[in-house]
């Protein structure tokens, strides 16, 4: 794509008359990062009773806005409909529970908190977080808006409130005391479409002298290493620095400091505080983002090439998959993400080319991929197939994947990486 493009289309879901506008700034958006053309949801696994009904495809074309360089979709569905009943559980991967430890006794060790303070996580998921503050003593509560995983995090010991959070939930927990000197949201940020609420929830609920710290993806990384398959209907916004410094002043809160991430393909970590506190700016924030600027982060020219990357992504896997099957190879999945479904169904890869995938969460095994139908097994199912490749689709774990399966070099088997770009790997097997 050597421009960015104007697209004329009808309004949706109650955008202005001209096109979509931007959630955080209202501004219209005419300018695409890249067009994925047409997915289901990623996360709406189907039964094998399913297979034969229809399937909503909803198009993932993604914006920046001109004004306040926003990265987004247009929302089609209701976050009620994606979260309420909802197949992802953290606590299936190892790597992000220790992640989640390390951040308890970081927070504990530079904040202090102890039995007086109140920590609230807001997407609190299956309490793959709050278990360890819970440990330590502090007091703890999850929101979280899909029943199903919030009542595992009950189960654990983890007081979670069931509900959606922005300012209306914020306001009530504010009334019964709730308020929070540490308010966390890991991943969630992204996957909040009424961002301007949810955000001021976060301000209403924050304790004077409190801390916000939450995690998201970083754009940089998504457009510096070609990791579009992080796109999916339930991600609406995408966000560097600079633009989620604008929305978190925009709600009376300040960013003074960062952490850069290797989780997720490349994260940032923010603390925010109010606006009036005396908090200085750390170093890192003020280095990342010079760096950010940069780099063009604020330019329409920076997004100018990332659709043609995609699409030579597409292509590179795309020739792996058929020299593979002409070849009569074994190729199957390991994993059922999100990202994998953004990327299965952009490339058009069903099971002409994967024979099924396999999962450690038993809530998805026994379904079907939606979109590609690819069905999804148990681990074990591995060894009973012995694949010639393995195609990991949760690529930010492969180094815990490939460490998990290195027993398929017992029959010359290997990995294959399609993110940045198609890379096959040989087990460490002994």
């Amino acid at each position: 794509m050597s421009e960015m493009t104007t697209v004329e289309k009808p309004a949706v879901n109650g955008a202005n008359s001209d096109g979509p506008s931007c959630r955080f700034c209202a501004a219209p958006l005419h300018a695409t990062v890249v067009d994925l053309g047409m997915s289901p949801l990623c996360e709406s696994y189907l039964r094998s009773d399913q297979l034969n009904q229809m399937e909503p495809f909803y198009p993932l074309h993604v914006y920046v806005c001109e004004e306040c360089f926003l990265v987004q979709l247009e929302q089609y569905v209701s976050p009620q409909h994606i979260f309420t009943e909802y197949a992802y559980f953290s606590s299936y991967a190892d790597t992000w529970l220790q992640h989640a430890k390390r951040y308890t006794e970081a927070m504990i060790a530079r904040f202090g908190y102890d039995s007086a303070s109140q920590v609230v996580e807001v997407a609190s998921n299956d309490g793959y977080l709050l278990q360890y503050f819970v440990e330590k003593g502090v007091p703890s509560l999850g929101v979280e808006p899909a029943a199903n995983v919030a009542r595992v995090a009950i189960d654990k010991g983890v007081p979670t409130r069931i509900e959606f959070f922005g300012a209306a939930c914020a306001r009530q927990m504010a009334a019964e005391g709730l308020s929070a000197d540490l308010l966390i949201g890991n991943n969630v940020l992204a996957q909040v479409p009424d961002l301007n609420d949810f955000v001021a929830g976060m301000k209403i609920l924050l304790k004077p002298g409190g801390v916000i710290t939450m995690e998201f993806p970083h754009l940089m990384r998504l457009v510096e290493e070609n990791q579009f398959d992080t796109i999916y209907h339930e991600h609406f916004s995408y966000f560097s620095l600079i633009t989620t410094e604008k929305i978190f002043a925009a709600h009376g809160l300040r960013i003074f400091d960062v952490d850069e991430l290797p989780t997720h393909g490349g994260s940032l970590r923010i603390y925010a505080c109010h606006t009036d506190d005396a908090r200085p700016f750390s170093q890192h924030l003020i280095d990342l983002r010079q760096r950010e600027l940069a780099a063009g982060v604020a330019s329409l020219t920076y997004y100018a090439a990332f659709e043609e990357k995609v699409k030579e992504t597409k292509r590179k896997l795309l020739d792996f998959l058929i020299n593979a099957k002409r070849e009569g190879k074994c190729v199957v999945g390991y994993g059922a993400p999100g990202k994998g479904n953004t990327l299965l169904n952009y490339c058009g890869i069903r099971t002409d080319f994967l024979d099924f995938t396999v999962d450690r969460n038993p809530y998805k095994q026994g379904m079907y991929l939606p979109g590609t139908h690819i069905p999804i097994r148990h681990p074990d199912q591995i060894r009973e197939a012995r694949p010639d490749f393995v195609v990991i689709l949760p690529w930010n774990f492969k180094e815990e994947i490939m460490r998990q399966l290195a027993y398929i070099g017992e029959w010359g088997g290997q990995f294959v990486v399609p993110i940045p770009e198609t890379r096959v790997y040989q087990p460490e097997y002994a």
